[in-house]
């Protein structure tokens, strides 16, 4: 009986994991929103793309990095990819650190996120909720829409403004897990802040 109640422990432990690091995995895949911004930060050189999706404690870290993943980038092509890499992480990891969420590394860039996810940023890009709607039931709509107008409200900041950056992530996140919820039932304990 006490193998019987030890192997139910390590079989509901494992489940739990299995779902915690699932969940929520969109920002920490290689094609994922943070990863986006990091890349574009080193194309441009402006950090503030990468600012907006961690805390304002944690700008400096980011910021020392930064500047050290410029400089060795240059170094040579082995160089540059690690370098890169090394930079994609550490922001992935300070911003899922940030949200209360463990880092389990990168997801590869095949990786393919939750149906809702992947519905909810389809709506941001084509400006437009309709495939969501027709989706979900409509006692969702009246939020669905609020939030997606939040979103679309400050999605055109100014990318010098990370005040107004960290205002859009923040309607973001909301955005994408409540749709996310939705799609996957309302699972109990998924949420996402």
């Amino acid at each position: 009986m006490v193998r019987s109640k030890s192997f139910i422990s390590v079989f509901i432990i494992s489940i739990t994991f299995f779902i915690t690091s699932e969940t929520f995995a969109h920002c920490d895949s290689r094609k994922g929103p943070v990863v986006k911004a990091a890349q574009q930060s080193l194309q441009t050189g402006n950090l503030n793309h990468v600012l907006i999706w961690i805390g304002e404690d944690d700008e400096k870290e980011i910021s020392d990095l930064f500047h050290k993943v410029l400089k060795v980038r240059n170094l040579n092509d082995d160089a540059g990819e690690l370098a890169d890499n090394y930079f994609f992480e550490t922001v992935v990891r300070v911003h899922r650190m940030g949200e209360g969420v463990a880092y389990t590394g990168l997801k590869p860039a095949h990786y393919k996120p939750e149906p809702g996810i992947e519905a909810a940023d389809i709506a941001i890009e084509e400006s437009s909720i309709n495939k969501i709607l027709s989706h979900v039931d409509e006692e969702h709509h009246p939020s669905i829409k609020k939030y997606f107008d939040e979103v679309l409200s400050k999605k055109n900041f100014d990318p010098d403004d990370v005040n107004a950056g960290r205002e859009y992530v923040a309607s973001y996140v909301h955005f994408i897990h409540y749709i996310e919820n939705i799609f996957g039932g309302e699972k109990e304990g998924h949420h996402h802040h």
